[in-house]
């Protein structure tokens, strides 16, 4: 019989020596493997584990619910944050009303990077935006998760280098493997019927699109933020308001002496 991953959270009242030795000799006795272990935020550790049936599982269950020292909080078929939680030791925050909105700040870059990179590997097609104020690190961090799933990059309207806007692309970039970057800033401000033609068959093509300032870029298209299947929030810190009061200001591009090029 194939094993089956499970992930196992727990929170720790005491935590007492030789607690940890405890749950990993309980674990061997009823032949589960640990794959990952580590501390998840503030009095809880999080496992990968690895076993053949259902029922050995249960009995884990029926066991920890008798030590006083813990309180189970997650014993479940590991999801995507589960996965980065154990292997980050944190959280990625959630948007309490909007589930499909993380947040991130600067500080978490490795994070961010990490979690992009996994929604990246997924096959087919994904709309993914990222909200964020300039040069807090958005675009480099949709590169640097592409190169960390292995996907080439395309920039469709960038400001990164040279204010870019694309209106067609060669054959091969035509490809399901590629991640397409729009910014939505860019192509509604120096969009043309092209360029919008060119966006529009891409998203019809099952890959991934990441678009930066998905708010400015549904205001002015037939798309809208339900069309998303991940909103992605960028901040310097916690407390920093996201806003686009300064987008018919040429600062928000970043004013870097570069001319635009178009393609």
């Amino acid at each position: 019989m194939e094993k089956k991953e499970w992930y196992l959270e727990y929170e720790i009242h005491m935590n007492r020596p030789g607690l940890l030795g405890d749950i990993a000799s309980l674990l061997g006795m009823l032949s589960i493997n640990i794959v990952t272990i580590n501390g998840v935020d503030d009095s809880r550790r999080g496992m990968l584990l690895l076993c053949k049936s259902h029922e050995q599982i249960e009995r884990l269950q029926s066991i920890l619910a008798t030590m006083e020292d813990i309180t189970v909080t997650k014993l479940r078929e590991p999801k995507l944050r589960d996965r980065l939680a154990v292997r980050h030791g944190r959280y990625i925050q959630r948007d309490a009303d909007d589930k499909k909105t993380f947040r991130f700040v600067r500080d978490e870059l490795g994070l961010l990077v990490d979690f992009m990179a996994e929604l990246f590997k997924q096959e087919g097609h994904k709309l993914i935006g990222i909200r964020g104020m300039p040069r807090v690190g958005k675009t480099e961090s949709i590169v640097a998760a592409s190169v960390c799933a292995n996907k080439r990059w395309l920039f469709v309207s960038s400001t990164l280098i040279k204010q870019t806007i694309r209106s067609q692309l060669i054959e091969d970039e035509y490809s399901e493997n590629n991640v397409f970057i729009i910014d939505g800033i860019v192509s509604t401000r120096r969009s043309n019927e092209r360029h919008w033609q060119l966006i529009r068959e891409l998203m019809r093509l099952p890959a991934t699109k990441v678009i930066e300032h998905p708010d400015i870029f549904v205001r002015h298209t037939e798309y809208k933020l339900d069309d998303f299947d991940y909103i992605i929030e960028l901040r310097h810190d916690a407390d920093e308001e996201i806003t686009y009061d300064l987008v018919d200001h040429s600062s928000f591009f970043g004013n870097d002496g570069f001319s635009s090029i178009d393609f």
